[in-house]
């Protein structure tokens, strides 16, 4: 995982870490976790982190530089 194209992503969308953990039904320390790179989402969650910023997999995770979906 990409922690810090996490964080980029929330903070194009304006939201602070206690909103994230909000929307994703997580506590604050898990979502900031997540954006650190200690733990990882289980796949629900990166399929929502995904469709919340409408960004490919692919691109979530650092396998590509195309944030487009295909």
């Amino acid at each position: 995982m990409k922690p810090i194209r996490l964080k980029e992503l929330r903070i194009e969308k304006g939201l602070r870490q206690a909103e994230m953990a909000e929307k994703m039904g997580v506590v604050l320390r898990q979502y900031q976790r997540y954006e650190s790179g200690e733990q990882e989402p289980k796949l629900a969650g990166w399929i929502w982190l995904a469709d919340y910023f409408q960004v490919s997999l692919d691109y979530l995770v650092g396998r590509s530089e195309d944030p487009a979906l295909h």
